[in-house]
């Protein structure tokens, strides 16, 4: 089903799989040129491009998975009423198929952190274990959401149409609920929001999962001062205090959440053929 999916995405185009290379490098650019190069001197935060597309690589694969899961049944009806088979292998394919084409943009990523040592002022990008091991763990907490909102939301959407037009609406918000066009220092300081509110931008598991990902391949290309003042010069926090244990706590949320997600799945699922 992954192998079928990915072949009808670029049926018929002259570049085929190259495209899932193009797209992530152009924008990448685009972020480099606008957002690193005219917007990003004035938030105090170095190589701003690798801070913002290290964190749209998570999002834009916890947001495809969502998506394309919520609409998995919908897609497959014809193969659902021809043959009996487990039903959660849709949007579970679904999720590998965004797993596969965030593979390019991770390759992406991984050059653009490589130039940027090369060619920035600071040491040159050297992954650490540790950073690594925070960047699987930001993955690991999308790939395990992404696939319990799809389990919930795909028999949801086939009993309720509109569902996956509110699944979108909901989902346009989810870039900026994560400390990736803007950076983190701005929602803690307390000036912008309520230092009360703080614990519930934390709560959310994408802002924690871009802040990982960022620990794993922007830091190291800045470290030791990635965030300062541009004013007095001092250094900023560029993460939540807390960020490794909160991982490991919303990674066992997240399991909990995909049992729950199976178990809404299994009761709703005897509807589908007849909806369908």
């Amino acid at each position: 089903m992954v192998r079928r999916e990915i072949q009808a995405r670029y049926a018929g185009t002259a570049f085929g799989l190259l495209w899932s290379y193009i797209n992530p490098l152009t924008r990448f650019l685009t972020f480099y040129f606008v957002f690193g190069l005219l917007l990003g001197r004035g938030l105090g935060l170095e190589n701003f491009a690798i801070h913002l597309f290290a964190g749209m690589v998570l999002v834009n694969y916890f947001t495809e998975t969502v998506t394309s899961g919520t609409r998995s049944l919908l897609s497959n009806k014809g193969v659902i009423g021809k043959m009996a088979l487990p039903r959660e292998m849709f949007p579970v394919a679904s999720m590998l198929v965004s797993l596969w084409h965030a593979v390019p943009q991770f390759i992406i990523l991984v050059i653009a952190c490589l130039v940027t040592g090369w060619w920035g002022d600071g040491p040159m990008w050297v992954p650490d274990a540790v950073g690594m091991g925070a960047a699987l763990l930001g993955l690991m907490l999308m790939m395990v959401y992404g696939t319990a909102f799809g389990l919930m939301f795909s028999c949801v959407n086939v009993i309720f149409r509109d569902f996956q037009r509110i699944v979108q609406t909901f989902i346009n918000m989810v870039p900026f609920t994560a400390p990736m066009m803007y950076p983190f220092h701005i929602v803690a300081d307390g000036t912008r929001i309520p230092s009360s509110w703080l614990s519930v931008y934390l709560a959310n598991p994408v802002a924690e999962a871009v802040m990982l990902i960022q620990r794993g391949f922007w830091y190291p290309t800045c470290a030791p001062n990635c965030a300062v003042d541009p004013a007095t010069g001092a250094a900023l926090p560029e993460f939540a205090s807390d960020l490794y244990p909160r991982g490991f706590i919303m990674l066992g949320i997240g399991l909990a959440l995909l049992v729950l997600g199976q178990w809404v799945f299994a009761r709703l699922e005897k509807t589908v053929p007849e909806r369908l």
